[in-house]
């Protein structure tokens, strides 16, 4: 009995896994799925979209291809020509951890359990993981375009708190 549950367990997990990763579009996949558009690339730009990387006046598919589809968009005017502008967001988790002096919780800094140190939040009786675990999106690089072809193109560091 037990093998056998172990073993469609472990089939579960590997479909679940199969289905988390195949979200997951890499460069080689979308080049794979739009070979048309790779195709149409000069050899260079064939080579920077081979290798996630952008130019200035590359096509806007090209950069679809190097860098996927953005999370958000942007439409400006720029010396009366509209220009778009692709964003695109990465996320980390935050926790901010305030150093309150628990004097019946351990106070702050390191403890010592059955030999093991532990940092003294998971003492705090105010702390609560639902609360403080959140999920932080910035910008981590942006692409223009004018007229179908990138114009500029940036990355951007991380916010102070990463």
């Amino acid at each position: 009995m037990k093998p056998r549950f172990l073993s469609r367990s472990l089939l579960i997990s590997l479909a679940c896994s199969a289905l988390f990763l195949a979200g997951c579009a890499t460069t080689s996949y979308r080049i794979s799925h739009h070979p048309e558009i790779y195709q149409r690339l000069s050899p260079s730009d064939q080579q920077l979209v081979s290798a996630g990387q952008i130019r200035n006046g590359m096509p806007r598919d090209a950069v679809y291809l190097a860098w996927g589809q953005p999370e958000q968009t942007s439409m400006a005017n720029v010396r009366g020509v509209l220009s778009e502008t692709w964003i695109y967001l990465a996320s980390y988790n935050s926790y901010p951890y305030y150093p309150y002096p628990y004097p019946f919780y351990g106070g702050f800094g390191f403890s010592r359990i059955h030999g093991h140190r532990f940092f003294n939040f998971y003492y705090d009786p105010f702390y609560d993981p639902f609360f403080f675990n959140q999920r932080v999106s910035y910008p981590y690089k942006t692409v223009s375009f004018q007229n179908g072809r990138v114009i500029a193109f940036q990355f951007i560091y991380p916010p102070r708190g990463y």
